[in-house]
C-alpha cells in the first residue's frame, strides 16, 4: 500500500488533478449549474491523501509490531517502512503549512 500512496501513477494522476482544478479555477464559474458527471472536489483529494498516510503509518505499524513478535519479516522492510510512513507524513505536514500560510495571507491581504 506505501508503495501505491508514492508510485509514480499516483503522484501523476494528482498532479493532473491539481493541474484540472487550477483550470477550472481560472476559466470563473462557468461550469456551474452542468448537468454532467459529479466531479471530485479539492476537499475529496485532501482526504484521500489522509486516508494514504494513515493507511502507510498502520501499515509501519504492523510490521514493527509483527517484527517484535518474532515473525519472519526483515528487518529492512521494517525501517523502511517506517522511513516512508515517516516522509508521507512530513510531506503532509509541509502541504499543512503551506495552505495555513496561503489562507494567513488572504485573510491579512488589505481590501
Amino acid at each position: 500500500m506505501i508503495e501505491k500512496a508514492t508510485s509514480s501513477a499516483n503522484i501523476q494522476s494528482m498532479l493532473q488533478t491539481l493541474r484540472t482544478h487550477q483550470s477550472q479555477a481560472a476559466g470563473g464559474v462557468a461550469g456551474l449549474g452542468s448537468d454532467g458527471p459529479e466531479k471530485t472536489g479539492f476537499s475529496d483529494a485532501v482526504k484521500s491523501l489522509f486516508n494514504q498516510v494513515n493507511e502507510a503509518q498502520q501499515s509501519s505499524r504492523n510490521k514493527i509490531d509483527a517484527y517484535e513478535r518474532g515473525e519472519d519479516i526483515p528487518l529492512t522492510d521494517v525501517v523502511l517502512g517506517m522511513q516512508k510512513s515517516s516522509l508521507s507524513f512530513e510531506a503532509t505536514l509541509q502541504v499543512r503549512n503551506k495552505v495555513l500560510r496561503a489562507y494567513e495571507d488572504i485573510i491579512n491581504m488589505p481590501v
